[in-house]
């Protein structure tokens, strides 16, 4: 059993950078692929990126590749989503999630076991 939580979503302006935090509990959280997610108003949800267990893969949508950056310290049950030149269409819930299995090889959304809340990233222009 994993529980996550994000934090540092907000209001921020087209152009800025911002980090999304993904705390985990639970002592699986080490072994586990993490993905980023979300969801936009009225849209539905969507792969943002992934983060293998061991940090040494990572997958990006395309609208995320190059802007976007993931990692994690597993020693502190934790994985970011590092965001730059953030743009509107960027508004959204953000979410992260935890596999069971340490990579990710199909649909990233269909091996995600457990999920958090989300935080509201809003960019304005």
């Amino acid at each position: 059993q994993v529980q996550l939580e994000e934090s540092g979503g907000g209001l921020v302006q087209a152009g800025d950078s911002l980090r999304l935090s993904c705390t985990a509990s639970g002592r699986t959280f080490s072994s586990s692929a993490v993905g980023w997610f979300r969801q936009a108003p009225g849209k539905e949800r969507e792969f943002v990126g992934y983060i293998a267990w061991n940090g040494e893969v990572t997958k990006y949508a395309d609208s995320a590749e190059g802007r976007f950056t993931i990692s994690r310290d597993n020693a502190k049950n934790t994985a970011f989503l590092q965001m730059s030149g953030v743009k509107p269409e960027d508004t959204a819930v953000y979410y992260c999630a935890a596999s069971k299995w340490g990579f990710i090889y199909g649909a990233p959304q269909g091996a995600m076991d457990y999920w958090g809340k989300g935080t509201l990233v809003t960019v304005s222009s």
